[in-house]
């Protein structure tokens, strides 16, 4: 793994979400621009003997796929983003350097809810998600 100095991004915030049972989401605290990366989050990934014990918590929902064969927890503010099927945001592993930049994908105004679909980032994917009181 690649150790270089990863900080964290000061346009984002954790508030309330305004999304119904999300809990809490990230917010912009400033204007980002389409295509400027929001937040460059560090990957601790999971080793594949423990993925089969771990998709049986409450990470089960805050994992994100890494590889074929086991996940990651994405750290920063990472796994905290909510999910939507018209989402303003998007995000790009870097398997190599155990990264996740989140990228936004439209304007994100000032105070707004940063959102991606959890259908690998892909925004035109209307996939059924396995978090169950999420709906298309």
């Amino acid at each position: 793994m690649n150790q270089r100095k990863i900080i964290s991004s000061p346009r984002v915030e954790i508030k309330k979400s305004q999304i119904p049972k999300a809990g809490r989401g990230v917010f912009a605290r400033e204007l980002i621009r389409k295509n400027e990366i929001i937040e460059e989050c560090p990957v601790l990934v999971v080793p594949r003997k423990d993925y089969s014990i771990l998709k049986k918590t409450i990470l089960h929902d805050y994992y994100f796929m890494w590889g074929k064969v086991t996940c990651g927890i994405c750290l920063g503010f990472g796994s905290m983003y909510n999910h939507s099927y018209k989402p303003n945001a998007t995000y790009k592993k870097d398997i190599r350097k155990h990264i996740i930049r989140f990228v936004a994908i439209s304007d994100i105004k000032k105070g707004e809810e940063i959102t991606v679909n959890y259908n690998y980032g892909d925004p035109n994917i209307k996939k059924t998600l396995w978090i169950k009181d999420i709906k298309a």
